[in-house]
């Protein structure tokens, strides 16, 4: 309320004396001049991403087949993971603009697993997703989570990073989506029962089956620890997709002794040759993911099961050169800023191939390399863009062995 006084007050925030001014809680006064700064300020932020009515509807929703167009864009191969996550995506985005029709049938959710090992895609799948779709979007590490009141993070803070990508609207939060990364690491440690509580491993996964399913959460502003004078927001799950993935090291010995046992007999050599060895995770089942310890109330919840093939050397060598974002074209844009033009020789770049796969990292090994080879490129280079000539380098596969055979070295000594 705006007040008038014959004496002057001095505003709380810019310290000014003001004729009129603006009264709040308590003694917190402020004046007109830092009401507009304030209104200013806030309308010159960036929009959010948000998804409403207006934006997306049963008819301009893209289809399976236009978010796997789109992803194809993006990553390179895991085609059946693709598809399964375009359907599981098209099918909960029409749960949630479905009309609210008296038919009795109620459309549930369906959360989405993602099995691979690392580097193989399953966050950039998330990202992708989220980025065509145009919702808030929030990865979540399953690792740094506990249960309630003890050492680490409650399972409400995965929301704390939703409400800052959406700009705390809490409507368009609601129908984002939520990448929960390394889900295997809150497996059941064991099948025995302990004195000690499993606060890290089937604690958190109790924790989380009511935020998967759809309930109302309270969620602390700026996360931490819940305290009882705090203002909590209050957060509707039901309609946020979420997307678990997990490289489960060690599950293909389970899902090996699985099939073993189910092939007994005289035919059990003959149906065993149909079975590839080379990719056994293909076969992955829920059976599996229990054998594991991932409990079966849980496994419930993330219906949507898929895997993720292990990249050969064809894939990881056009990961550096197809997709939009690809590394060689990020290092060529760079440099084009230093006015410098550069280029990568084919056998260099099968050559940084050769070195991710010896080390077993997948495609996130590979910004390793490339970052190794073009450190000291990226140092020297540009400082010839004070002559205002256009430099040109092509990076060789000679050049490639020398930086990283050096940082091997490096390594190498460090260790001893």
């Amino acid at each position: 309320m705006a007040r008038k006084q014959s004496q002057l007050e001095v505003c709380s925030f810019c310290g000014r004396p003001m004729p009129e001014m603006f009264s709040g809680l308590g003694t917190a006064l402020i004046c007109s001049d830092c009401i507009e700064s304030g209104y200013r300020i806030i309308s010159s932020r960036p929009k959010s991403h948000s998804l409403n009515s207006e934006e997306l509807s049963l008819q301009t929703l893209p289809t399976p087949q236009k978010i796997n167009d789109f992803l194809n864009q993006y990553v390179i191969g895991q085609e059946e993971a693709k598809r399964f996550l375009s359907v599981a995506v098209y099918n909960h985005y029409k749960r949630i603009l479905q009309n609210n029709e008296n038919d009795d049938v109620e459309i549930e959710k369906s959360n989405i697993l993602l099995v691979g090992s690392t580097g193989t895609g399953k966050t950039l799948l998330a990202r992708t997703i989220a980025k065509m779709l145009q919702v808030p979007f929030a990865i979540a590490d399953a690792t740094s989570l506990t249960e309630a009141g003890y050492v680490g993070e409650d399972v409400e803070n995965i929301l704390v990073r939703l409400l800052q990508d959406s700009g705390y609207d809490v409507q368009k939060a609601e129908r984002g989506i939520v990448f929960i990364d390394e889900i295997d690491k809150i497996a059941r440690k064991s099948e025995n029962m302990s004195i000690t509580r499993d606060v890290s491993g089937e604690g958190v996964q109790q924790g989380l089956l009511k935020m998967l399913e759809g309930s109302i959460v309270n969620v602390p502003p700026q996360g931490g620890r819940k305290h009882p004078d705090q203002e909590l927001i209050h957060v509707d799950t039901k309609n946020i997709l979420f997307i678990c993935g997990g490289a489960f090291d060690g599950i293909e010995r389970k899902i090996a002794q699985r099939m073993h046992t189910q092939v007994i007999g005289f035919d059990a050599q003959q149906e065993t040759e149909h079975i590839d060895r080379e990719n056994i995770l293909q076969y992955i089942a829920p059976q599996d993911l229990k054998s594991f310890g991932l409990i079966p109330e849980i496994i419930g919840r993330l219906p949507v099961l898929t895997y993720l093939k292990p990249l050969d050397r064809t894939a990881l060598r056009n990961i550096l050169t197809e997709p939009k974002n690809a590394l060689t074209k990020q290092y060529k844009k760079l440099l084009a800023m230093d006015n410098v033009k550069l280029s990568f020789d084919d056998n260099a770049l099968d050559y940084i191939v050769d070195k991710a796969i010896e080390y077993k990292l997948g495609a996130r090994g590979l910004r390793g390399l490339m970052e190794t080879v073009m450190t000291d490129l990226m140092y020297e280079l540009p400082n010839h863009k004070q002559t205002g000539k256009q430099q040109s380098f092509t990076v060789t596969r000679d050049y490639a062995r020398l930086k990283l055979e050096k940082a091997d070295y490096v390594r190498l000594k460090q260790a001893m």
